[in-house]
């Protein structure tokens, strides 16, 4: 076998800086029974959403507070999801800990703008402006139980998504006839995401991770009609804003 002297080969590997992008979960309760029920409601039908998306766990909703997430638990649901935890910021000294004990790395210098941050229990961010492929077009009727994911895009539909049908889009979403099934708007956390539809009538509509439900009604003035539904802050937060288009 050959030897060579010390310094005569060349490195067998490099540590050089990277950046990855990543989705965000920015959690407000440690109440992890209600978070599995909410990812269940809202991710429960589309398992292959995150697609292994590396997650960065945001506690700052949390900080003030001596809750410390069960690290055990939480973990687990989330891989459940096809997310892969890797780090987390905004925490206490105190939940920073546990989380390192938990295989987190610490990432306190990463930021979140606000325009990427959902004001519901879980929230999805990797971008706030993303660069959108053109749009997917569907020429056919969504029947119930049937999902279409414009990821990284608009999405166009031109017929029927029917109560059970989901359509969901990174970007915007234009329904050109009854929209009665669930639409999902800047899945990702685009938060300019908007939802325009000839006839309203939907179980669902969420932009950026904030969502509606058929529970509460629709207004009379967009009921049935055409109308868009889009992002709006305001002193409580981000609001669905929903208006009749004229």
């Amino acid at each position: 076998m050959s030897s060579a002297a010390p310094g005569a080969t060349a490195p067998l590997f490099e540590i050089k800086s990277a950046q990855l992008p990543l989705v965000a979960l920015l959690l407000k309760s440690t109440h992890l029974n209600d978070v599995a029920k909410e990812l269940q409601q809202r991710y429960g039908n589309s398992p292959d959403f995150f697609a292994g998306d590396p997650l960065l766990i945001d506690l700052s909703h949390l900080s003030g507070t001596e809750e410390v997430p069960e690290w055990s638990y939480l973990l687990p649901l989330l891989r459940r999801y096809h997310l892969l935890p890797v780090a987390v910021r905004g925490g206490n000294p105190k939940q920073m800990q546990s989380a390192l004990h938990a295989g987190l790395a610490h990432a306190n210098e990463a930021t979140l703008d606000r325009t990427e941050v959902a004001s519901q229990a879980v929230s999805a961010a990797p971008e706030s402006e993303p660069h959108l492929m053109p749009a997917l077009i569907v020429d056919k009727p969504l029947r119930s139980g049937q999902q279409v994911y414009a990821r990284g895009r608009d999405l166009v539909v031109l017929a029927a998504v029917n109560p059970g049908a989901e359509v969901i889009a990174d970007g915007h979403i234009h329904v050109f006839a009854p929209l009665r099934g669930k639409a999902i708007a800047g899945a990702r956390g685009y938060a300019d995401a908007r939802i325009f539809a000839t006839s309203l009538e939907a179980q669902l509509v969420s932009i950026a991770g904030v969502y509606r439900t058929s529970d509460k009604p629709l207004p009379a003035n967009v009921q049935g009609k055409p109308a868009q539904v889009r992002l709006q802050n305001g002193p409580d937060g981000e609001k669905l804003v929903l208006e009749p288009i004229i």
